[in-house]
C-alpha cells in the first residue's frame, strides 16, 4: 500500500539524508589519505591536492547539471546513479600507482557521484516535498552531509591506521553500493512537479543577476573556508604540529557534530529572521575564528582548541539555509538548479584553496599563511552578504511558489 502524501513527504526526505549522509563520508576521506599517498607513492602535497582541487571543481560543476537532470528523469535515478558512479570511482582509486589516476577516480568520477548527491539535492527535496518549515528542512537534510562527513572520520583514521588506506576506500566503497538499492526504493518525484523555470532550456537569464553573483561569490569563499582548508589541511596541519592523525581527525568529528546543531539552528533561525544578516555574522565569525587558529594548534588537545572547534562546528555548514532561501527569494521555482550553480562557486572556491594550500605547505613549510588568507576572505564575504538584496520574486520568508500535491504541510 502506497503511503499517504505526509507519510511519503518524511520517507522520501529519509532516503535522501541516507544518500546525503554516504557520500558526505567521502568529502573529508581525502583529508585522511594526504599523509598515506605522501608516504606511500612519494606524492608531492601539489599532487594530490591537485586532485582534490579536480574533486571539488567536478563535485560544483555537476550540481546544476545534476538539477537540471532531476527535472528531466528524476531524483531517483540521479541520485542511485550517483552512488554507483561513487563506489566504482572509490574501488578504482584502491589500484593507483600515478596522481592522474587520483585525478581520474577520486577526482573526476567521485566528484560527479558527490555533487550530485550534494546540497543542491536537498535543496530539490525540500522544494518539491515541503512548503512549512522549509528552512528546518534543509538543515536537517544538510546535517546530513555533515553526519557524513565527521561521524565516521575517527572510524576511517584508525582503519587507516590499522589496515591502510585502501581498506577505508573499500569500506566506503560497500557502503555506497549498499545503500543504493534503499535509496532507489525511498527517493521519489511529486506526482505533479514541473519543470524548474530556470533550467538550461529557458536559458541562463539568472546570470545576469547581481544577487547571484553575490550569492555565488559569499559561497565560495564558504567553500574555500571549510572544505578548501579545513577539511584538506587540517589533519595534516595538526599533523605538523606533533598531533597523531587519530587525534586530528576527532576534532574535526566533533566540529560534525556541532555542525549538526548549528545547521539546524540556522535552519530554524532562516525561517524567522533576515538571512542576509544571519550571513553576514557566520561569515564574520567563522573568519576570526580562522586568524587564532594558528596560534591554537598544538602536539596535544588543549581548552582553547576544543573551544575553536566547537565555535567552527556551529558556524560551517550554517551558510546553507540561508543561502537557499535567498535563492528561493530572487528564483523563485528555479532556486534549486540557481543554488546548484551558486554551489558551483562553493567547490570552485574549495578546490582553488585546497590545491593553494597544498603549494603554500611545500613553499613555506608551514599552513599559517593559509589559516590567515581564508580568514580575511570570510570577512569580505560578511560584507558582501550585507548588500544582497531581499528578493523580489518570492518573500523572503514566507510561503512561496510550491510543487503541487503539496499545498499544505504538517510537520
Amino acid at each position: 500500500m502506497d503511503p499517504n502524501p505526509r507519510q511519503r513527504k518524511w520517507i522520501v526526505a529519509a532516503g535522501a539524508a541516507l544518500a546525503i549522509v554516504v557520500a558526505g563520508s567521502f568529502s573529508t576521506l581525502a583529508g585522511l589519505l594526504v599523509g598515506p599517498l605522501h608516504e606511500e607513492l612519494g606524492w608531492s602535497r601539489a599532487d594530490i591536492g591537485f586532485g582534490s582541487l579536480v574533486n571539488m571543481v567536478v563535485y560544483g560543476a555537476t550540481a546544476p547539471l545534476a538539477a537540471a537532470l532531476m527535472d528531466r528523469i528524476g531524483m531517483r535515478w540521479v541520485a542511485s546513479g550517483a552512488l554507483g558512479l561513487i563506489a566504482t570511482g572509490t574501488a578504482l582509486a584502491t589500484t593507483m600507482t600515478a596522481p592522474w589516476q587520483f585525478a581520474l577516480y577520486w577526482g573526476v568520477l567521485v566528484g560527479v557521484g558527490t555533487g550530485a548527491t550534494a546540497t543542491t539535492f536537498a535543496a530539490t527535496v525540500t522544494e518539491r516535498w515541503f512548503v512549512a518549515r522549509r528552512g528546518l528542512v534543509a538543515g536537517i537534510l544538510t546535517a546530513a552531509s555533515v553526519v557524513g562527513q565527521f561521524v565516521f572520520l575517527p572510524v576511517l583514521s584508525w582503519v587507516i591506521g590499522e589496515w591502510g588506506w585502501r581498506a577505508a576506500a573499500y569500506g566506503l566503497a560497500c557502503a555506497a553500493g549498499g545503500a543504493l538499492p534503499l535509496v532507489y526504493a525511498a527517493v521519489r518525484d511529486p506526482r505533479a512537479a514541473p519543470r524548474s523555470r530556470n533550467s538550461p532550456r529557458l536559458g541562463l537569464n539568472f546570470l545576469r543577476s547581481g544577487p547571484f553573483w553575490l550569492l555565488a561569490g559569499t559561497f565560495a569563499v564558504c567553500g574555500a573556508s571549510t572544505n578548501g582548508v579545513m577539511w584538506t589541511h587540517f589533519a595534516p596541519a595538526a599533523h605538523d604540529h606533533g598531533m597523531p592523525p587519530t587525534v586530528a581527525a576527532s576534532l574535526l568529528s566533533l566540529i560534525g557534530i556541532f555542525n549538526v546543531a548549528g545547521t539546524v539552528g540556522s535552519g530554524w533561525a532562516t525561517d524567522r529572521y533576515d538571512p542576509r544578516r544571519l550571513l553576514a555574522a557566520y561569515y564574520a565569525l567563522r573568519g576570526a575564528s580562522l586568524l587564532v587558529l594558528p596560534l591554537l594548534l598544538s602536539a596535544s588537545v588543549n581548552p582553547p582548541l576544543v573551544a575553536f572547534t566547537v565555535a567552527f562546528g556551529l558556524l560551517d555548514v550554517a551558510t546553507v539555509p540561508p543561502t537557499i532561501a535567498l535563492c528561493r527569494a530572487h528564483f523563485g521555482s528555479g532556486a534549486p538548479f540557481v543554488f546548484g550553480w551558486v554551489s558551483a562557486a562553493h567547490q570552485v572556491g574549495a578546490g582553488s584553496v585546497a590545491y593553494v594550500g597544498g603549494v603554500v605547505r611545500d613553499v613555506f613549510g608551514a599552513y599559517d599563511l593559509v589559516w590567515v588568507g581564508a580568514g580575511v576572505l570570510c570577512a569580505v564575504a560578511a560584507l558582501l552578504a550585507l548588500v544582497i538584496g531581499r528578493g523580489g520574486s518570492v518573500p523572503v520568508v514566507g510561503r512561496p511558489e510550491v510543487y503541487a500535491p503539496n499545498a499544505r504541510d504538517t510537520v
